[in-house]
């Protein structure tokens, strides 16, 4: 699928995470995106975890065996 396929309004983010650190993480996270020149931390953070979720989606992705496939994206996902 192309990137022009997807209209501005479906991908608009809409929905706000907090997220809170200690001293310690909030430091770590900032001495990071210093040294590797992250100039979104916002964006470095939702790239990571989507990532990890993608990933651990991709290790756990059912079998042919296995029953009742839920697909991220289908209307029972939504409403759960």
């Amino acid at each position: 699928m192309r990137r022009g396929s997807f209209t501005k309004e479906k991908i608009k983010r809409t929905t706000t995470f907090t997220l809170r650190l200690n001293e310690r993480e909030a430091k770590a996270l900032n001495i990071y995106c210093k040294r590797y020149r992250v100039s979104s931390k916002s964006d470095f953070m939702r790239r990571t975890i989507m990532q990890a979720i993608v990933v651990r989606f991709d290790a756990d992705h059912p079998s042919l065996w296995e029953q009742g496939e839920l697909n991220l994206f289908s209307h029972e996902a939504k409403n759960n």
